[in-house]
């Protein structure tokens, strides 16, 4: 199908334009973008679009998001990362879910992120207890059938809980250990072997899902499966993602696991590459970050997920002048409670504003764009592909209605865009050609019928999750008090307020 916008106006994020809007027409044959300005203006489409009034964007990309967390959403609060990981997944005792759950799951976070603007997610599937063929089926029918674009992962973790956090064996009482004693992680053969036939049922299904490894990471993963993993990922032209230095715990777990940095041991490996991307990114050295600039890898800034577990800022300027990309994204959906990317890139554009005294140092609208867009791309090795409006592109785009309260009065487009607008404006969103929300409602799938199959399930499901947390309440104690410790051991490093002590940054 042939579609033309005709006198829109348009932030193509493209070399020529960047972020500055201007005006123009966008005609997409097919799959992708044909024209756009000027050279769009005579062509014949099968339909017309106004762009009278209207705002063009790329379509918006999250670049890490957990959408296993959706039933969590909204059910906890004031809990650092390991303490909340233990309620929200459990250790022990977690019921599978069914195929028909999990897909319910699945939709309802893409319906809500493509009603707003993203065309892609980046979705990291943590699946206890265990991640199945059948379950991560269930995620690629979802995202088919609402019309989304992502990457979904196998998730994998093959160290036991007592191994991956410093100080636990020392608090962990011995009931608890025997029980965790008792599970068998899988081995890196085994991993290898279930990417393999992911890819060869899953990947590039509709033309707009891929599969992708996602080691959990160096401080959850032993040495065979990273390597395994990153064999696997460059072998099939995929990103390696993977989360580093998400807490201080993590920090001070790395270095007692390596006598080493995390982000220094990957590169010791070889596992630092552009393929890498890293969800968090928060307790870095400066010898870190210029490993990372140096291997132009990706860190995915979950600006929401990290103020709510109380995790640190990201260090972005300090990684963006490096070479390091960045990206943006939700993380879990019970850490940020939403997978709608106009609230991330808000937190994003505003918190780092406290980071430094020197007003140069904090991120302008047009890099939180560019983080949520080709940042977001780069992330994921499609930036050739999307995260831009220019012809030969996919057409992934979303138009905005900019005679709405958040565009009125009309002033830099770029400030709306990241600290006015939440989403409400977005009236079409088109991904891969095809028109998947008009006049704000969804083309392809009943939401409301959807929506009302998974209310009929969600008693049982919270009953569940009340049984999988009164189970798993006995670790609380001893995880708390590994948080409070290393929370008092000194690194070097304060991300809780800025980069060491707030400072004139010396090359800026």
């Amino acid at each position: 199908m042939s579609i033309l916008i005709e006198g829109a106006t348009i932030v193509s994020m493209d070399p020529t334009h960047g972020s500055e809007p201007f005006q123009g027409d966008i005609l997409i044959e097919g799959e992708r973008i044909a024209a756009i300005g000027e050279a769009a203006s005579d062509a014949e489409a099968e339909r017309v679009i106004s762009g009278a009034g209207k705002l063009v964007i790329p379509g918006l990309v999250n670049g890490h998001i957990h959408t296993p967390e959706a039933f969590a959403k909204g059910r906890y609060d004031n809990m650092p990362l390991e303490l909340w990981m233990t309620l929200a997944y459990g250790i022990l005792g977690a019921a599978e879910l069914t195929p028909r759950m999990i897909y319910l799951r699945s939709a309802l976070c893409a319906m809500d992120a493509i009603k707003t603007g993203v065309t892609f997610f980046s979705d990291d599937i943590l699946e206890f207890p265990l991640q199945s063929m059948e379950s991560i089926g269930a995620v690629f029918q979802a995202y088919e059938d609402v019309g989304l674009r992502a990457s979904i992962s196998g998730h994998v973790i093959d160290r036991k809980l007592p191994d991956t956090i410093v100080y636990l064996n020392d608090h962990l009482p011995g009931d608890l250990k025997s029980e965790i004693d008792e599970m068998v992680p899988p081995t890196a053969d085994e991993f290898t072997a279930f990417c393999e036939e992911a890819l060869s049922l899953y990947h590039n299904r509709a033309g707009r899902l891929r599969f992708m490894p996602a080691p959990s990471g160096p401080q959850r993963c032993t040495e065979p499966l990273m390597r395994a993993a990153d064999a696997f990922a460059r072998a099939n032209g995929l990103p390696f993602h993977t989360h580093i230095l998400e807490s201080k715990v993590q920090a001070v777990t790395g270095r007692e696991l390596y006598g080493k940095t995390l982000i220094r041991y990957m590169h010791d490996l070889g596992l630092l590459t552009r393929n890498t991307t890293i969800a968090h990114g928060i307790w870095l050295t400066d010898d870190d970050i210029a490993l990372m600039g140096e291997a132009r890898c990706s860190v995915v800034h979950n600006a929401l997920s990290n103020l709510k577990l109380g995790s640190g800022i990201c260090p972005v300027r300090r990684l963006l002048d490096a070479g390091v990309n960045l990206a943006l994204g939700s993380d879990g959906i019970s850490t940020s409670d939403t997978p709608r990317m106009f609230s991330v890139m808000q937190c994003a554009g505003l918190m780092h504003n406290i980071s430094s005294p020197d007003n140069a140092y904090w991120l302008d609208a047009h890099e939180v764009l560019h983080a949520a867009t080709l940042g977001g791309a780069y992330s994921v090795l499609m930036e050739d592909e999307i995260g831009s409006l220019e012809p030969g592109k996919r057409a992934d785009m979303s138009i905005l209605d900019m005679r709405t309260a958040n565009f009125t009065p009309l002033n830099d487009v770029r400030n709306h865009l990241v600290y006015c607008e939440n989403g409400s404006s977005v009236e079409t969103v088109i991904v891969n050609g095809e028109i998947m929300v008009e006049d704000g409602a969804l083309t392809r799938v009943d939401e409301q019928a959807l929506m009302d199959e998974l209310r009929d399930m969600m008693p049982a499901i919270k009953a569940d999750q009340e049984r999988l947390e009164a189970r798993n309440k006995a670790f609380i104690p001893p995880l708390a008090e590994v948080w409070r410790r290393c929370a008092q051991t000194d690194i070097g490093i304060n991300r809780w307020g800025s980069d060491n002590q707030p400072r004139w940054p010396t090359n800026r």
